[in-house]
Parts: structure tokens; sequence; C-alpha cells
């Protein structure tokens, strides 16, 4: 059986305070804009950046309160740490229209961006960590190729 992995890591800034909303099944979900961006210098040797916008989405499931974080200690310009998988979803709008999306369903959380008045000895901010716990791994999901003994090994 061929495995296969969906993860997506961003560190990027909050672009909006986060949205959250409550699901007719009463399941909470805060959704959030994340800035990531990169920079390098053209063959003139001028600095480029180029802004890129993901759409993060947090849910309160499986014993973790994300969108409930989210919405409690989240605010426009924060830094996140967001670890999750890419999804892609399609849809009819009123008009009958096909529309899609791309966001990134977020599993974990970190604020990286200080409370106010948080600071540590020096003086300088500290970050938040609202790490939630990562779901239990077992061996079973180890590879195969991890499995198999290896004598060639030089140690």
């Amino acid at each position: 059986m061929s495995r296969s992995v969906n993860k997506v890591i961003l560190i990027g800034n909050l672009g909006a305070d986060p949205e959250v909303r409550t699901t007719p099944n009463g399941s909470r979900v805060a959704t959030i804009s994340v800035a990531t961006s990169r920079a390098w210098n053209n063959p003139q040797g001028e600095r480029q950046e180029k802004t890129e916008w993901h759409r993060v989405v947090l849910w309160n499931n499986r014993g973790n309160s994300l969108a409930d974080l989210a919405e409690r200690f989240l605010k426009k310009g924060d830094k996140v740490y967001i670890e999750g998988s890419i999804e892609y979803r399609s849809w009819q709008d009123r008009d009958g229209q096909t529309r899609y999306t791309t966001e990134i369903i977020a599993r974990e959380m970190v604020m990286l961006s200080g409370r106010p008045g948080d600071q540590d000895d020096v003086g300088s901010p500290r970050p938040a960590a609202a790490v939630l716990p990562k779901k239990e791994e077992s061996f079973g999901e180890v590879p195969e190729a991890l499995d198999a003994e290896d004598d060639d090994l030089p140690f």
C-alpha cells in the first residue's frame, strides 16, 4: 500500500481578527487569514517580496478548542504557528456558479505573539504558547521500511 502525506506548516501574521461562528449542529469554528512572505533579489539585484494569504480553519473537536482559543486570544497582526492539512472545496453559490476555495485545516496552533503586558525578565515580549496536545501516535503508523533490520549500517 502506498502512503501519502498532506501536512502544512505555516508561521505568519493574522491579517484580521478571527471570524468565529457556530454551525447548525452546535460545533464552533474560527476562520483566520494568515500572511506568509518570502523575499529574494531579482537578477538586477533589487529586493523583491511576495506575500501569500492562507485561509486557516480552526475547529473545536476531538477534545481540542482551537476555535475558542482563536476567539479569545488572537487578533489582527498576531504571529502564529499553524500545523494542519490542505483541503480544496467547491460549492454552488446563490447564482448557481461553482465556487472554489483552498483552506488549511488546523490540527495545532501556537501563539507566537505575547499577550499585552506579558514580558520576560529582560523586557522583551514572551511568546504565549497555546499548544494543543497532538493525537497519540502508535508504532503501527511507522512505515514498513523503518521496521526492517539493516545489518549493513556502519553503527
